[in-house]
C-alpha cells in the first residue's frame, strides 16, 4: 500500500480476536472533500481485501469490516474483493458489480500449462518467435520510458506516472515478488516487455508493452510463456487482469485460461452527490 499511495494517506480496518490477534484485514486509499473522507482502490491494485486470518469465519469476522467503513461515513467508497470472497449482508446498500478475470488456476507444471495453448493462435508463434528473439533483463527506468513511448506511439497519453511504475517494480523485485522481463532480437531491439507481481497463491499481469517501431509476430506469447516457466514452483495461479473487452478476453482463453469475476462495491453517502463526485473522484 505504501508504495501504490505513496505520498496519498492510505489506513487499514482491523478486526481482532480472542488474545488480540488480528483475524481480519482490509486496506484502503483515502483522500477527503469538504473535510469528508472518500475511499478508493489503489492504481493497479486489483483488489486489496478483505484478508481472513486462515480458520476465521468470515461470516463472524465480515460484518465488523463493514461497521468500520459506516462509521466513516465516506461520501464515496469502492474497493475490490479477491475472486471468491464472500460477500454477505453486512455490505446491503453496497452497489456490487461483477467484473471480470481470466485465470490459469494451476501453472506449477508448465508443459501442462503449454500444452493447453491454442496449437495455432499460441504454441506455434511462441515457437517461431523464440527462434529469432531471446529474454532480456531489463531495468524499471528501461521499462517505464518503453511503456510510455507504446502508448505514445498509438497516440495516447500514459495514464500512469513514470515514477509510479518505477517504484511499484522496484519494490516487488525487492521483495522477491516480481519478475520483469523482455524479448529483444538479435540486434538487441527490444520487441516486449512485462511486469508480473505475485505472492505464494497467485501472480498479477500488471504491465505490458510492445516496441513502438512494430514488434515479431509471437513476441507477447513468448513473454507470457517465459514468465510462466520462471513462475512455476514460486506461485500457484496466473492472473491476466482480465479486461471487458471482448478481443481481450478471448486473447486470453487463447493461453487456456479461464474466466472468473471478482466483486467491485460502490457507494455514495448521497445520490445527489454521485454526478459531482464521478467526474472528480471515482475512476
Amino acid at each position: 500500500m505504501e508504495t501504490v499511495c505513496h505520498g496519498k494517506p492510505w489506513d487499514v480496518a482491523l478486526v481482532h480476536g480472542p488474545n488480540a490477534q488480528i483475524v481480519a484485514a482490509m486496506p484502503y486509499h483515502y483522500g477527503t472533500r469538504f473535510g469528508l473522507r472518500y475511499i478508493l482502490q489503489p492504481q493497479l491494485t486489483q483488489h486489496s481485501g478483505p484478508w481472513y486470518r486462515p480458520g476465521t469465519d468470515p461470516a463472524a469476522a465480515a460484518p465488523r469490516l463493514a461497521h468500520h467503513f459506516k462509521k466513516l461515513h465516506p461520501l464515496f467508497f469502492q474497493q475490490q474483493f479477491a475472486p471468491g470472497t464472500p460477500v454477505g449482508s453486512e455490505w446491503n446498500g453496497y452497489t456490487i458489480t461483477q467484473r471480470p478475470t481470466y485465470r490459469i488456476d494451476d501453472i506449477s507444471d508448465p508443459l501442462q500449462v503449454f500444452h493447453r495453448f491454442d496449437k495455432q493462435r499460441r504454441q506455434r508463434p511462441i515457437r517461431r518467435a523464440a527462434k529469432t528473439l531471446h529474454p532480456v533483463a531489463l531495468t524499471p527506468e528501461h521499462f517505464a520510458t518503453f511503456h510510455t513511448e507504446y502508448w505514445a506511439s498509438r497516440g495516447q497519453h500514459d495514464q500512469l506516472p513514470h515514477d509510479l511504475m518505477v517504484r511499484l517494480i522496484q519494490t516487488a523485485l525487492q521483495r522477491r515478488q516480481g519478475i520483469l522481463l523482455g524479448v529483444a532480437d538479435a540486434h538487441n531491439t527490444l520487441h516486449a516487455a512485462r511486469f508480473v507481481a505475485y505472492d505464494s497463491r497467485c501472480a498479477y499481469s500488471l504491465l505490458s508493452a510492445l516496441n513502438p517501431d512494430g514488434h515479431a509476430n509471437g513476441a507477447s506469447p513468448l513473454l507470457f510463456w517465459l514468465i510462466m516457466q520462471q513462475l512455476a514452483g514460486q506461485t500457484q495461479a496466473f492472473d491476466f487482469e482480465g479486461s471487458t473487452d471482448p478481443g481481450i478476453a478471448f486473447s486470453y482463453s487463447l493461453y487456456g485460461a479461464q474466466p472468473a469475476t471478482y466483486c467491485r462495491l460502490t457507494r455514495y453517502a448521497s445520490p445527489l452527490l454521485r454526478p459531482f463526485l464521478k467526474k472528480t473522484i471515482e475512476k
